[in-house]
């Protein structure tokens, strides 16, 4: 895997990372009040990452069984340049969301942080019902997950990038694995701060909520965009266009 390919992957992943499943919904369970449960935490992020995978790893496989054929297609200069104007499609149709425009986001936001939030209460009743607490924080977990599966723009961009890539089998598989871990890693990093330093890290959580909250309705806007950049850069570099600007 080269550097370019390894950096695109990195960046895409960290865009999932901050996606309602990945971030809103640790964030909310962060900020609830008592004392963190670690465990529950990692089953709900744990739960995310293995659903996100296998999703991930049933698609490749089955690009992987035609990758001769796909790639012979992708390899083509229709095909990158059809690739490049899709990018660019995608990079264009990124400005015509509006952050201001809810529509009806905000009570859909809503819904999600009680239903959070409500799961995340059902530790306080002692401890037989904290242990059964971490099945429905499970289903919270596949319940944002499967939702997001509509619109997981950036893990489809990731597969293609990795099936036509040609690194085999075992190669997908431990990127995807790879990949899994980074999307999830910004949500690890504030448990293991919130436990530390709550004092501290609260008010940074306050204001990933709000921020998250509040823009809502335009996530899908700037994630289309930088996927749109991402896609059309592939598509440029294997095109040459870049030698051609440098020759120039």
């Amino acid at each position: 895997m080269d550097l370019a390919l390894a950096a695109s992957l990195a960046a895409l992943a960290l865009i999932d990372s901050t996606s309602f499943g990945t971030l809103l919904i640790p964030v909310w369970l962060l900020l609830a009040p008592g004392r963190v449960r670690a465990g529950r935490m990692l089953a709900y992020l744990a739960t995310i990452a293995v659903f996100y995978f296998a999703v991930g790893l049933l698609i490749a496989v089955g690009a992987a069984t035609f990758i001769d054929d796909i790639g012979a297609l992708l390899d083509t200069r229709p095909a990158l340049w059809t690739q490049l104007v899709l990018g660019i499609g995608l990079l264009v149709l990124s400005f015509r969301f509006d952050s201001k425009k809810q529509h009806g986001e905000g009570g859909r936001v809503a819904r999600w942080r009680e239903r959070a939030l409500g799961v995340d209460a059902a530790e306080g009743a002692g401890a037989t019902r904290t242990r059964s607490s971490v099945l429905p924080l499970m289903g919270l977990a596949l319940a944002a997950a499967t939702i997001e599966v509509a619109t997981m723009l950036p893990y489809l961009a990731a597969i293609g990038l990795v099936t036509s890539a040609g690194i085999g089998a075992a190669g997908i598989t431990l990127t995807m694995a790879g990949y899994c871990l980074v999307m999830v890693l910004p949500a690890l990093v504030l448990l293991a701060a919130r436990l530390v330093a709550r004092g501290a890290v609260e008010p940074l959580l306050k204001r990933i909520n709000d921020w998250m909250v509040k823009h809502a309705a335009s996530t899908t806007g700037w994630v289309l965009g930088i996927v749109g950049f991402l896609v059309a850069r592939d598509a440029a570099w294997r095109l040459g266009l870049f030698e051609l600007l440098l020759n120039r």
